[in-house]
């Protein structure tokens, strides 16, 4: 990559599309992956086909040995080291490369919980924040599947609320061990795994990190857990007394746990969101062969008008969160390229990458989970009666998918982080809102300019994302203003402005790659694509308009409240739009393919 493009690409900030236009050119596409990421894609399908779907049921059971057999069958096909470096016994693939095998391994159910868990939150702890020795010594197991990883964090009494763990860590006498006492819940793999990083407080106040094996002395862990979904996944209690972990086992530095925990959370979301498309890809090709067989006043449900609808609406989901997706994705790849290229070394260019769209993954993480979620419920509703019987897929899809809105940290917190880390942002200069929350006050005052530009190709479109934007700007500004110090307090204000920032950076993804394949092909071969852009923006725009306004209504009156409603109004105004027939024609393109 020249340097100039580097510096292109280099731009964009975390958080900055909100304020400035972005380029199709310069945004990634799926239909930009390479052969060789096809060729992992596909490798991760054909595994989950041969060696996990024919014999889920065993593996939702808890059939003893079966899980981590199965994690150390694709560790033996490189599936769990595609983003770990060569010399740490990995394949050193690319950051798309590895989003793609999330997406890839997402339809395998409590199996692809297992690896996400081992290859995410159980490795990447130790390779991003371990020492030489460390690294040397964990990783190569871990990125072949001899060993398996996982993570203790959660704890009876906090959640959401990390920080507030009780598990403790208290120097031995000699020196030698750091003896921790305390309890771990909500522990995934925690049944087989060999290696746990474990966090606890040093001193009762230094939140810091360790790393624990399997047959460390004083360490236990608790039966399997009961659970609505996800029954093959293995998760228990970890019980820590007088746990006996030697010095060099302390994973970074004392006290700056939260600094592992919380960045490696980061990547988690934007992989939780990957691995959700993965989950409703197949949720959805299960319900579009269910309806194409049943059939109901003799014809198949799927002549119905109000199946077609269902059925288009997945699609619609599904493929914005595609683009959305690895639009991100790229973003971090090409960033983590530029802290290489700087001298960075490689888990300080990811890490300082993924930090950087810390915003993007939490907007990731909240639409991922929701979609497949809408995916799955749909899926049931169109299966009927069936659809609530266990001898149906779909039923298992429903119930496994709904602890995706609640790990990797809750929908109603990452939707608070979305916009207290574009908050922060401002405060610290790194994100201009000033000037553009400026300009959108002059703009309100003006008169509405209903002309200019409309000849040009997507000109429209493009002026529905930047009025959305307007929008957020004008809430958030006016929010922020009038709130103070007190906005913290004001959730629901707060999570309606994260969704009106959710639904417009998805919008934007979704025009941003339409516009990029109709430059490529002409815009009559990309019918449905303009189809699924087209009926998420008019949507959006709706969806925008109730969020903004319940948000306005929410803090403020008088003059002040009927200037903003009227702005969001114009904000939110799109042309008319025969969505019915747009999904009429996504419908019938998905029935052809």
């Amino acid at each position: 990559m020249s340097s100039t493009t580097m510096q292109q690409k280099s731009v964009l900030k975390g958080g900055e599309w909100l304020i400035r236009e972005s380029s199709p050119f310069d945004t990634f596409i799926p239909e930009d992956f390479n052969e060789e990421q096809q060729m992992v894609k596909d490798m991760c399908t054909s595994f989950l086909d041969t060696e996990i779907l024919p014999i889920i049921d065993r593996i939702d059971k808890l059939e003893p040995g079966l899980m981590p057999s199965l994690v150390a069958k694709a560790g033996e096909q490189g599936l769990l080291g595609a983003s770990i470096p060569e010399q740490y016994g990995g394949l050193g693939k690319d950051f798309i490369t590895s989003t793609l095998v999330n997406e890839a391994l997402g339809g395998g159910f409590s199996f692809s919980v297992a690896v996400a868990a081992h290859t995410g939150i159980g490795t990447l702890p130790i390779l991003y924040f371990g020492t030489e020795a460390q690294k040397k010594q964990y990783i190569p197991k871990l990125a072949s599947g001899e060993w398996k990883g996982a993570y203790g964090l959660t704890e009876p009494n906090s959640g959401s609320d990390a920080l507030g763990a009780k598990t403790t860590a208290k120097l031995s006498a000699d020196g030698k061990h750091y003896l921790l006492n305390g309890q771990k819940c909500w522990i995934t793999n925690g049944g087989f795994a060999d290696v746990y990083t474990v966090f606890a407080k040093i001193d009762g106040d230094k939140f810091s990190a360790f790393i624990v094996e399997r047959g460390f002395e004083g360490f236990t862990r608790g039966p399997e857990e009961h659970k609505m979904g996800i029954k093959g996944s293995s998760t228990v209690q970890l019980y820590f007394q007088d746990c006996k972990v030697p010095v060099e086992n302390l994973l970074g530095e004392i006290g700056k746990g939260h600094i592992i925990a919380f960045n490696i959370l980061n990547i988690g979301r934007l992989k939780l969101c990957a691995a959700a498309l993965g989950g409703a890809g197949r949720a959805a090709t299960t319900s579009i062969q269910y309806a194409a067989t049943r059939e109901q006043f003799k014809t198949p449900i799927t002549n119905f008008g109000a199946i077609k609808h269902k059925l288009a609406e997945m699609a619609i989901r599904m493929w914005v969160a595609e683009s959305a997706l690895y639009r991100t994705a790229k973003y971090i790849d090409d960033k983590e390229q530029e802290l290489i290229a700087s001298g960075k070394p490689f888990n300080e260019a990811l890490l300082g990458a993924a930090e950087e769209y810390a915003i993007e993954c939490a907007i990731l993480k909240v639409y991922g989970s929701e979609m497949l979620d809408f995916v799955v419920d749909e899926g049931v509703q169109i299966h009927g009666g069936n659809g609530f019987s266990d001898e149906y897929i779909i039923s298992k899809a429903y119930r496994d998918s709904r602890i995706n809105r609640i790990y990797e940290g809750t929908n109603e917190i990452n939707r608070l982080l979305t916009v207290d880390m574009v908050l922060k942002r401002a405060m610290k200069g790194k994100l201009d809102l000033m000037g553009p929350a400026m300009a959108v006050q002059k703009e309100l005052m003006s008169i509405p300019d209903f002309g200019s530009g409309d000849d040009e190709a997507f000109a429209k479109e493009k002026k529905a994302i930047a009025n959305f934007k307007k929008a957020i700007l004008m809430t958030a500004g006016a929010a922020v203003q009038k709130l103070m110090m007190q906005i913290e307090q004001e959730q629901e204000v707060l999570m309606n402005i994260a969704d009106m920032a959710i639904e417009t950076f998805n919008a934007e993804s979704a025009l941003l790659r339409a516009m990029k394949l109709a430059e490529r092909k002409g815009e009559a071969a990309v019918q449905f694509e303009l189809d699924i852009t087209r009926t998420y923006l008019y949507d959006a725009a709706d969806r925008i308009a109730k969020y903004g306004k319940d948000a306005i209504n929410a803090f403020a009156d008088g003059d002040e409240q009927r200037m903003m409603l009227l702005g969001l109004k114009r904000f939110t105004k799109v042309d008319a739009f025969n969505a019915k027939e747009s999904r009429r024609r996504i419908w019938k393109k998905l029935s052809a393919s």
